[in-house]
């Protein structure tokens, strides 16, 4: 058995224009990340390994996460997660998760939705900041496949534990 944990990452916000890949996260966004890290660490919901975009709002979202999770794991930033679809964040994630058992991806929408829905069968709404607990009846992360079928464990939104 194998729990994959998913996050989008937090609101963003920028004065000045900058590239998609550049956008930073707003006050506001850092909160949220911080408060969701803080729930997730509560709730036992914390991984042992982290698969994270290279864009700078989904650092700054791991980040803020792990500040408030006390989380100090192994991190690998993926150019292969920014902006990724289902079956490619399945390719990174077969790729670099390695022999941990809990693995978070922090990424984007519409992906990660669309990888929870393939996943469990369940269509959820998946707005910044929100964190998806699914467990996987698998040993090793190589047996991950679209046919793989998930339990939706938990799922979180800051705005619902304010």
């Amino acid at each position: 058995m194998r729990t994959l944990f998913i996050l989008r990452h937090s609101k963003s916000g920028h004065d000045q224009p900058v590239s998609d890949r550049e956008r930073t996260l707003s006050p506001r966004g850092r909160k949220d990340a911080r408060r969701m890290g803080e729930l997730a660490r509560a709730r036992n919901l914390l991984p042992d390994r982290v698969l994270c975009s290279t864009a700078t709002r989904a650092r700054e979202t791991h980040e803020c996460f792990a500040l408030g999770a006390d989380l100090s794991v192994p991190v690998d930033f993926l150019d292969g997660l920014y902006l990724a679809g289902p079956a490619e964040i399945l390719r990174e994630v077969r790729a670099h998760a390695k022999s941990s058992e809990r693995v978070m991806v922090v990424g984007h929408n519409p992906g990660l939705e669309g990888l929870v829905a393939q996943l469990t069968g369940e269509p959820v709404e998946f707005g910044t900041s929100t964190l998806a607990e699914c467990t996987l009846p698998i040993r090793n992360w190589s047996a991950l496949d679209r046919e793989t079928t998930a339990t939706l464990r938990a799922i979180l939104c800051p705005k619902d534990e304010r």
